[in-house]
């Protein structure tokens, strides 16, 4: 059974910056491809930024770009989402996802249906 347990919301200003963390349960974590989705009131539950379980590749939406960092730790099966100049845009909650693989010939997965396991989500609020 593997678990994602998401940490490091809260409410900051515009200009500010945070990282979540998302601890996850198991013991082949770098065999995951991990996810951060975000999905505001009212809207659909997009993509944030993806890592291979390798760490060797990213992808981000354009939205964040040159803003986010998606990055892991396979030794403590946690990754993080470091984002910095946040704007009342980026309000929204926050969830961790895992799938198995991609094989590393094939494109990072970036719909929410491509995961099968997540995290319980965490509140991000950018005043401005």
């Amino acid at each position: 059974q593997v678990q994602l347990v998401e940490s490091g919301g809260g409410l900051v200003q515009a200009g500010d910056s945070l990282r979540l963390s998302c601890l996850v349960s198991g013991r082949t974590f770098s065999l995951y491809s991990m996810a951060w989705f975000r999905q505001a009131p009212g809207k659909e539950r997009d993509v944030v930024a993806v890592i291979r379980g390798s760490g060797s590749s990213t992808y981000y939406t354009d939205a964040v770009k040159g803003r986010f960092t998606i990055s892991r730790d396979n030794a403590k099966n946690t990754a993080y989402l470091q984002m910095d100049s946040l704007t009342p845009e980026d309000t929204a909650v926050y969830y961790c996802a895992a799938k198995m693989g991609p094989p590393f010939y094939s494109a990072l997965a970036t719909k929410p249906d491509e995961y099968g396991y997540w995290g319980q989500g965490t509140q991000v609020t950018v005043s401005s």
